[in-house]
């Protein structure tokens, strides 16, 4: 991650950008994760079927670059770590969604996985209320 920060951040100093606004860094974060998602506007592909789709996988990586450096240089005008930032919320997402709750769910073991998905989720919601 540090490898990449220096990048990023040499990337903004030579720009004099690295003094930017975070609702800026947000927006744009939000625009870009838009055009990523458009990419599957009106489309249900699965993974392998996007994955055949070798034009399509060039613009997905445009897009997710967009997003993650937008993402990294929030990080580094904040001067947070990256790395301790992700692996925090990693985590605490492993608390949140047990493996063993969601495992082989897309291979029809668990059907019931998505209401167990969104109970978590509201019972989340209701905790930080």
């Amino acid at each position: 991650m540090k490898k990449y920060e220096k990048h990023i951040k040499t990337y903004l100093k030579e720009r004099d950008w690295d003094n930017l606004r975070p609702a800026d860094l947000a927006k744009s974060i939000s625009i870009e994760a838009a055009e990523l998602l458009e990419l599957f506007q009106w489309t249900s592909q699965s993974l392998e079927e996007v994955k055949k789709d070798k034009e399509k996988i060039e613009m997905i990586k445009k897009e997710l670059a967009d997003v993650l450096i937008y993402c990294f240089e929030m990080n580094i005008l904040f001067g947070f770590d990256t790395g301790k930032i992700l692996l925090d919320k990693l985590e605490k997402a492993k608390k949140k969604y047990p493996a063993h709750l969601f495992k082989n769910r897309n291979k029809g073991v668990d059907a019931g996985s998505e209401d167990i998905y969104w109970k978590i989720k509201k019972q989340h919601r209701i905790k930080r209320e």
